[in-house]
């Protein structure tokens, strides 16, 4: 449930954010005739969200053993890479989000009509206004859609890992219900957060979160046999009893550890573990090395990026507190 939650609080607070600024622009623009098509697309993307999660969940009934799981392993590689990019994106893009949005806009409204941009006179009529502006249908499903296919993907391979999806969408609900309240609190000055020091920490979090989802990746396709593990044929085993070598015995197509002994797989403590860090009591050393090299290797480039000092500008200050109302 909590790394749901933080999933849902943070690609939800995201989608709120950009359609907080859409809504704020339109309307200072005198434009609110198009915010109409602006929530068709918001609804198009929440919608397409909801379709792929049900395809996941449902459309894998009838398949093999092996299908499933290198489907499993493919949609959370898929999940991982997605995080990843939004976590960098984010880090990189959201200092002049805002700048980009609102051209955006602009350029979807000018496109749609050969009129001024949006900054221009307003000479819009309702019958103009009428067909002006489907591209912003375009920018909302878009702006939308991206955190929605992350989140549904990154969700869909928690449940399969974690096995517990009745705690894992409430988790996602309860993160996407603090979203939208903060994003409107947010968008009415209420409330004054520094996005940036939030989007650092969750930041973080994800990818860690991340590299237990790639480790699970890890898992489902050594299972398809796609990646030679301890369920192959080619696993090392001990001549006397069979059983698959544990430690550097079993390097590295055995396992690295297993602690299910002292950590039963089904415990609290197990899945707590597993659902923060991504650690299993038994795991294989490919999904050990997965972990670690993930881990190292984003989380370095992550903190690299972090430590980056905005510069002191309009547009960096933008990225500290993007609340709609207050930065237009």
């Amino acid at each position: 449930m909590l790394p749901a939650l933080l999933i849902g609080l943070r690609e939800g607070l995201e989608a709120a954010i950009v359609v907080g600024i859409l809504v704020a622009y339109l309307t200072r623009s005198g434009r609110r005739d198009v915010l109409p098509r602006l929530w068709i697309g918001v609804v198009l993307a929440v919608a397409l969200s909801l379709a792929i999660g049900a395809v996941l969940t449902f459309g894998a009934y009838g398949l093999t053993f092996e299908a499933q799981e290198i489907i499993g392993g493919a949609m959370s590689l898929l999940a991982v890479a997605l995080v990843t990019w939004m976590v960098f994106w984010m880090q990189r893009a959201g200092r002049g989000l805002k700048h980009a949005l609102e051209t955006d806009v602009d350029r979807a409204l000018a496109a749609g009509s050969g009129a001024p941009r949006l900054g221009g006179p307003a000479r819009g009529t309702a019958t103009r206004g009428a067909r002006w502006g489907w591209g912003i249908v375009v920018i909302g499903f878009v702006s939308v859609a991206r955190e929605g296919l992350e989140t549904t993907l990154l969700l869909w391979s928690m449940v399969q890992s974690f096995g517990d999806a009745p705690a894992a969408l409430l988790g996602a609900l309860l993160g996407l219900l603090l979203a939208v309240v903060l994003g409107w609190l947010i968008a009415r000055g209420m409330v004054r957060v520094d996005l940036r020091v939030f989007f650092t920490w969750t930041g973080a979090l994800l990818i860690v979160v991340a590299a237990g989802v790639l480790a699970y990746a890890v898992h489902d396709l050594q299972e398809a046999g796609v990646l030679q593990g301890p369920f192959t044929s080619g696993a090392p085993v001990d001549p006397v009893t069979g059983a698959v070598l544990v430690g550097v015995a079993g390097f590295p197509s055995g396992w690295a550890f297993d602690l299910t002994a002292a950590v039963p797989p089904g415990s609290p403590i197990a899945a707590i573990l597993q659902a923060t860090v991504g650690f299993m009591p038994q795991m294989t050393w490919l999904q050990v090395i997965a972990w670690i090299v993930y881990v190292l290797v984003v989380g370095t480039a992550f903190l690299a990026g972090a430590r980056r000092r905005p510069q002191s500008t309009p547009r960096a200050r933008e990225a500290v507190a993007p609340a709609p109302q207050g930065i237009l």
